[in-house]
């Protein structure tokens, strides 16, 4: 860092370990002045490029400024302020440390101009993320927060061996656009390992299976970093990569495809991440001017409607403890304000007029369209439809309408429910004012992309066709309502293989492996290590025995000895001592005269 650049991502790194040494008030407020100085940082920030460091002959570049890096940063650092607001009635000092030092990886992974720091942030992101599941404290979290964090080693793991495999061929750890090395080995894993942070299926069912079993305020944190920030590599790296375009596109149905067969309300909010980034995704890979602002403008304003749609279902788990939409039902009596602003980020998800997903979403569409992808258009316009039709629609009706399902176990209508704590209020209420602001004034957020756009999202076709899918959409749920009652079931994804992989490894661990390590192992570990190991051992004791008790034992007589020529010495008379101290003086001089 240098007086005129100050890294963003270690205010909040570096501050996050002085809230434990807080209390009260001084606490709460450097809660919210940590990612408020961070963002103001980010406005701040002129393009160019800082802090520089050279290490084993190599550039490294913490401070890559430039226009796309900017943007993501500034909804990251908005996103970290949210979150912290959200947070502030959590008395765990390990929850906001992890949420913070999470925020600043993603926005080391912003800035960086290299692969290496990249590298550092992204495994940075990766324990602290695990560490927000784990601190839910309860089996199933700790179960999945190892899942998460193993899967995240790996990818890891292909990041770091496709960069040292790009330094290999190239001498270079620059990082920036692949294009030129595309289909090599190199490029290969790290556009493996950012599609896997990025939770394109079939390497994203750790994203499903972590976020839920977060807790209440960690899993608002989880929509925003890890996803997006892939996203991120991915615009910066492989724009125009054809097989995103179709991945891009599965993914997005593949999300919502799920989501119809979910009970739990923040596993089905999951995989709309999983469709959400899907559009994202996909615009990276057509990679036109207009595909990649929607890509980037799509990033922005999910990063803050879906932490709001996580702050509705987190406040319902916060108050009543329930997930499962089979349990909930009439809270909208007593949680009508969490009503409403969730249904705020649910029209945003679903891309209604005036809110924000309807200028960013459409963008990537409109990118399709105009590049003549008819199928990607296809899919696209149905997983928006899909969208609707669950979040908008489906979970809200369930949670919060429909049948009140306390009565059938003796229970008052309305007892489990009220609105939560006042700070969770304030979040929301600034996420869902974003996502309207940024909805009814595009141009708030179309100035900050990093490509020019001439893109109009409010043309009468567009309106109208999009108020027509959203209509029939509503129609379509309220015909079928009855076929679609959520059911206390579980639905299984791809990690079903890595979970069912482990029963027969620990089989055989107990087996023939365990057999194998007693007999062959073991001889050779006995004849080996455990022989000369004792040996050794039994020489060392011979000699401190013999040798080394019978030095110490004549360096103690000799100073016994010596002390007793000390103590006649002991007079009490300042003549005695005056004498001894002037011989040794002579002495010292004698030997330094002789030394000359």
């Amino acid at each position: 860092m240098t007086p005129e650049w100050v890294h963003p991502g270690l205010l909040l790194i570096l501050g996050a370990w002085v809230l434990p040494f807080l209390k009260g008030r001084f606490k709460r407020l450097a809660m919210l002045l940590l990612p408020a100085a961070a963002l103001v940082d980010c406005l701040l920030m002129t393009p160019g490029t800082y802090g520089e460091v050279i290490f084993l002959g190599q550039d490294l570049v913490f401070g890559r400024v430039d226009q796309l890096s900017l943007v993501f940063s500034y909804v990251f650092s908005i996103m970290a302020f949210l979150g912290m607001v959200f947070a502030l009635h959590v008395e765990d000092d390990s929850q906001h440390v992890a949420a913070l030092t999470y925020a600043g990886g993603a926005l080391g992974v912003v800035f960086a101009g290299d692969f290496l720091s990249l590298a550092v942030f992204w495994e940075l992101m990766a324990i602290s993320s695990a560490l927000l599941v784990w601190l839910r404290r309860e089996p199933a979290a700790v179960a999945a927060g190892f899942r998460y964090l193993l899967v995240h080693v790996f990818g890891g793991l292909l990041l770091l061996t496709g960069i040292v495999l790009h330094w290999s061929q190239t001498g270079s750890l620059a990082f920036g656009d692949m294009g030129s090395f595309a289909y090599t080995t190199a490029w290969a894993l790290i556009l493996v390992a950012s599609l896997l942070n990025a939770g394109v299926p079939p390497l994203g069912a750790w994203l499903p299976d972590a976020y839920p079993e977060a807790t209440v305020t960690g899993a608002v944190f989880m929509t925003a970093f890890t996803t997006k920030s892939a996203v991120y590599v991915l615009i910066r790296g492989f724009a125009g990569t054809e097989l995103l375009v179709w991945l891009g596109a599965a993914m997005a149905v593949y999300g919502v495809v799920y989501a119809v067969l979910e009970n739990d309300a923040r596993r089905l909010l999951a995989y709309h991440i999983v469709s959400q980034v899907g559009y994202m995704v996909c615009g990276v890979g057509i990679g036109t001017e207009l595909a990649l602002s929607g890509a980037t403008a799509h990033a922005f304003a999910h990063i803050l409607y879906k932490a709001l749609l996580f702050m509705g279902a987190g406040a319902v788990l916060q108050v009543t403890g329930l997930r499962k939409l089979s349990d909930m039902g009439g809270l909208y009596k007593t949680m009508p304000v969490t009503l409403g602003l969730y249904m705020v980020g649910a029209f945003a998800i679903s891309a209604v007029p005036l809110f924000s997903g309807f200028v960013s979403k459409s963008m990537v569409v409109s990118a399709a369209g105009e590049s003549h992808m008819r199928w990607v258009f296809l899919m696209l316009t149905l997983a928006s439809s899909g969208t609707f039709l669950h979040t908008g629609l489906k979970l809200p009706y369930y949670m919060f309408f429909g049948r009140d399902s306390a009565r059938p176990r003796g229970r008052e209508l309305g007892v489990r429910g009220k609105e939560p704590p006042r700070n969770m209020l304030l979040a929301m209420g600034l996420a869902a004012a974003a996502c309207v602001l940024i909805g009814v004034f595009p141009d708030l957020l179309y100035r900050h992309l990093p490509n020019p756009v001439d893109y109009a999202p409010y043309t009468l076709h567009h309106v109208t066709s999009t108020l027509g899918i959203l209509g029939f959409t509503a129609l379509g749920f309220f015909l079928l309502l009855k076929h679609l009652d959520p059911e206390p079931k579980i639905s299984l994804d791809t990690d079903w293989f890595y979970r069912r992989g482990a029963a027969p490894l620990l089989k055989f661990a107990r087996g023939p492996l365990a057999r194998l390590e007693s007999g062959f192992v073991g001889e050779i570990y006995d004849f080996v290590m455990k022989r000369p190991v004792l040996a050794v051992a039994n020489l060392l004791h011979n000699l401190d025995t013999g040798v080394v008790d019978a030095v110490a034992l004549s360096v103690g007589r000799v100073t016994q000895a010596f002390s007793k020529v000390l103590k006649t010495t002991v007079s009490g008379n300042a003549q005695h001592y005056g004498l001894i101290m002037a011989a040794g003086i002579v002495a010292l001089l004698v030997i330094a005269m002789l030394a000359s």
